[in-house]
């Protein structure tokens, strides 16, 4: 997109959502990397079917990290000097870590299984939340999450069963180690919002896929697999997918505060079954259908009290 056609539309946007209450920016910023990462999910599940967990991982951030070089270039390598640059190899630890365990269960799970499983990651966040930051958790986001956390154990719960595990049915093994990741992609969620009391969301997403590649290249390294034209291509789009997702969530804690932005990732679970129908023809099961139709009444209700500015807090600075 052209420079002045982007710039546009970024003063369109922003005309158009002004008004409304941080919060409620929150959750709209949320809902636009949902859609992101919902569809990065996909590519991601086929390229990680043929290349080991390391590489796709590092390929996926480094491509993320070149899709940002003229953006770089443009405002300059200073605007992007950390405050802490420990902090955000912290983060880029426990992210590593994280996506390690999320890509290896990744290619052995149906799509809209995956992103369910991803959902319990609010729960963590919002307790961590309320824990470090102290910010307010009031009935109505407790109530929203519960309810999409229920209409998450609606279709994963046969899965996840230790039965289920043990036996091998399912995936077992690998839907519990997906669960795993989330408590740790909490933690990295939970940093980041640290961060943006001293760090700019450009800034932090800079360093995300700094670290991250950093990290992840030797491991890379030993289990290379040499990526034909195509899979280079399919790379690169998930670098650009990955790095947009990161800057809408970034955005969204940075003007919100984390416990109001949590509830609309539940919409991910929607998104992920519709996309599995229409590109792979996977037709959802029923409980996949109901569990999504509870998801999206609880993120549809929760959203609107925001929107009316119920408990709003003054913006994040």
């Amino acid at each position: 997109m052209p420079r002045r056609a982007w710039r546009h539309a970024r003063k369109a946007v922003h005309r158009r959502t002004a008004h409304l209450p941080p919060n409620a920016q929150g959750v709209l910023w949320m809902v636009v990397s949902g859609l992101l990462f919902t569809v990065l999910n996909a590519l991601v599940r086929s390229l990680s079917q043929q290349f080991d967990p390391y590489q796709t991982q590092f390929l996926r951030y480094f491509f993320g990290l070149l899709v940002l070089v003229p953006w770089i270039v443009h405002s300059g390598p200073q605007a992007f000097k950390p405050q802490h640059v420990g902090s955000h190899f912290l983060r880029g630890g426990l992210h590593t870590v994280g996506l390690w365990m999320w890509f290896s269960a990744l290619p052995q799970i149906p799509l809209a299984d995956t992103t369910a499983i991803g959902f319990t990651g609010p729960i963590f966040v919002m307790l961590g939340a309320y824990w470090l930051f102290r910010e307010p958790m009031r009935w109505e986001r407790w109530l929203a999450t519960g309810l999409g956390f229920a209409g998450v154990m609606v279709v994963v719960w046969p899965k996840l069963s230790w039965s289920a595990a043990m036996t091998g049915s399912g995936g077992g093994w690998y839907h519990l180690i997906m669960l795993a990741s989330s408590p740790v992609f909490a933690a990295s969620f939970l940093l980041t919002k640290a961060q943006t009391k001293f760090e700019s969301p450009r800034t932090i997403l800079v360093w995300q896929c700094v670290s991250i590649s950093l990290l992840s290249l030797p491991a890379a390294l030993m289990h290379w697999t040499h990526p034909d034209l195509t899979q280079w291509g399919l790379f690169a789009l998930c670098g650009l997918l990955g790095s947009a997702g990161h800057y809408c969530q970034t955005r969204a804690i940075h003007v919100a505060d984390v416990g109001a932005t949590q509830s609309p990732k539940f919409l991910e679970l929607v998104w992920a079954a519709c996309l599995g129908w229409i590109a792979f023809g996977d037709v959802p099961s029923q409980s996949t259908l109901i569990g999504g139709l509870i998801i999206s009444a609880a993120t549809l209700w929760v959203s609107r009290r925001e929107a009316r500015g119920k408990g709003a807090l003054s913006q994040a600075p």
